[in-house]
């Protein structure tokens, strides 16, 4: 064969290895976006290719679009793409019963209270129980506490219970309480109040003192929960939530769950934290851990204190405005004994801590057992006023904050009153607890603040309620930049869920769950941050928002 030839003979070779090139196939393929992949080096991507539920390769579009091909191609015509968002602290079943109940969220007075009671009964007749949730007496003119005077008169033969906004504290009607056997003589309960206004009772309780009415209410039955649980699924899915951190949950809830991803019902991924009680602490060290891409079971949750806006938080000194202190909702031996118990097996163990007080009570016996194991990720959850002199004990110590940043926007125009100007220095320092702790994990409480994550995103970085007030900010100092706000909600969260190897991130290899907005919270101005909206939601490479 002649040289000619032979050259003749490569060329059309190679021209048939490049034509022949086949593509990788893919389920889905998005493209012309601009995707936050949150990994290590905070880098930025146009296309992704995903299959079989997870992400098969992210890069450039012509990378992404010349390498694979799939039946689905989106173009996003530029719109931001992020790692499906965590909330790292939440009240999923909660939630999903405020649905139906009565909404006292911004009640503007205990009249006002009342008349969104009477609205309820009237539209809901043939309720046994009338509950409601979401009032905050530090919003109204005088700041008290309410009392059951109204409710008693207007429901004298139906039991009625309203819960405070942050769940510590709730005003309970002449009928609930007689349900529950409280009296005038009823002995106080240990780490609860039952509060007293002269002869007479309020029908305020505090803390553990609300477990004796909530102990008497009807629970809704399996079909009726599976219902509003789906309900409230689709709520999260709209504002881009796909992983949530349900803190603190009774074994039903827990089971009620596994059977609802048995039987592919539930799609929203859901890191269960076990309510802590003698007999589930048994019950789930027993048991050990459980993992799965759906749901892990791995952790315990103690409540130590109760909430600053209702004066059971634990403080160190008396509150600036009451000559109280707040309480411990276990006794200390006890405390230690559980954290004992938990640091021997291999669960993780998270502990709602408020006040100073609690803050370094926790401390303290984090530190005391996990004798220098630093990948526990045991985590203080709100870690929300800490004394100057204990922020150091989370350095080095893989104690991690998980803390919601709307608390503090929330909080802001009161918490003041309640703990003084060098006190409130120490309170909500989001920023401080990130550089001794290394992260934070974001979520929000809901339904004690809002569902919307956007919102938390908002708060942490600029420090305004939805008002965008105060000018300038509270306490700017501790305010996240968007990066870190960003990793707080995806990447951070997952780690402090120990999920980090497969979500968090938009990585090859990882879970396929991402949220599409309609605009770039990393771009926009910050008093447009809580008016961007889910253009999409996707888990396991499928959508889930907007509801097909």
């Amino acid at each position: 064969m002649s040289t000619g030839n032979r050259l003749f003979v490569l060329l059309s070779s190679l021209v048939f290895l490049a034509c022949g090139k086949s593509k990788q196939q893919a389920d889905l393929i998005i493209h012309h976006a601009k995707i936050y992949t949150v990994d290590s080096a905070f880098s930025t991507a146009e296309a992704l290719a995903i299959k079989d539920g997870k992400f098969l390769a992210v890069g450039s579009n012509d990378e992404i679009l010349a390498n694979y091909e799939a039946d689905t191609l989106q173009d996003l015509q530029g719109r931001p793409v992020y790692p499906g968002f965590y909330d790292a602290h939440c009240h999923f079943f909660e939630y999903a019963n405020t649905l139906h109940q009565v909404n006292l969220v911004g009640v503007s007075s205990p009249e006002e209270l009342v008349e969104r009671v009477v609205a309820f009964r009237k539209k809901y007749p043939q309720d046994d129980w009338i509950i409601g949730s979401g009032w905050d007496q530090n919003k109204w003119q005088h700041k008290a506490f309410p009392n059951n005077e109204a409710l008693n008169k207007l429901f004298p033969d139906v039991p009625v219970y309203l819960r405070r906004i942050d769940g510590h504290a709730a005003l309970a009607n002449a009928k609930a309480l007689a349900a529950a056997g409280i009296t005038i003589h009823r002995k106080q309960p240990v780490g609860g109040l039952i509060e007293h206004r002269g002869s007479e009772l309020s029908g305020i309780l505090v803390d553990n003192a609300m477990d004796l009415v909530q102990n008497q209410i009807p629970t809704p039955d399996e079909r009726e929960m599976t219902s509003r649980l789906l309900e409230a699924e689709q709520a999260c899915f709209g504002v881009g939530l796909t992983t949530i951190a349900d803190a603190g949950l009774a074994s039903r809830e827990i089971d009620l769950l596994h059977k609802l991803y048995q039987d592919n019902k539930l799609r929203i991924r859901e890191y269960a934290m076990v309510a802590m009680s003698p007999t589930q602490l048994e019950e789930y060290l027993k048991k050990g851990i459980y993992t799965s891409d759906q749901m892990d079971v791995r952790s315990f949750k103690i409540v130590g204190d109760g909430a600053l806006g209702s004066r059971g938080a634990c403080l160190l000194a008396p509150y600036s405005d009451q000559a109280s202190q707040g309480f411990l909702l276990l006794p200390p031996a006890q405390l230690d004994t559980i954290v004992r118990r938990v640091a021997e097996s291999d669960f993780q163990l998270n502990v709602h801590a408020i006040g100073d007080s609690t803050n370094r009570t926790v401390l303290n016996l984090f530190t005391k057992y996990l004798k220098g194991k630093t990948n526990r990720r045991w985590r203080i959850e709100h870690a929300q006023v800490i004394s100057p002199s204990d922020f150091n004990k989370f350095k080095g110590t893989g104690i991690i904050p998980s803390v919601q940043p709307t608390h503090a926007t929330s909080d802001m125009f009161w918490a003041l009153d309640r703990l003084g100007r060098e006190r409130l220095k120490g309170a909500y320092a989001y920023k401080q607890l990130l550089e001794e702790a290394g992260t934070v994990a974001l979520g929000s409480d809901f339904p004690v603040e809002d569902i919307n994550p956007l919102f938390g995103f908002h708060a942490a970085v600029a420090r305004v309620n939805s008002e965008n007030k105060p000018e300038g900010g509270f306490q700017m100092e501790n305010a996240l930049s968007r990066e870190e706000a960003l990793r707080g909600m995806t990447q951070w969260a997952a780690y402090a869920c120990f999920q980090e190897s497969s979500r968090g991130t938009i990585e090859k290899d990882k879970l396929a769950d991402l949220v599409v907005l309609e605009q770039d919270i990393m771009k926009v101005p910050d008093t447009a941050l809580r008016s961007v909206k889910v253009f999409e939601t996707l888990v396991n490479g499928k959508t889930v928002f907007p509801a097909k």
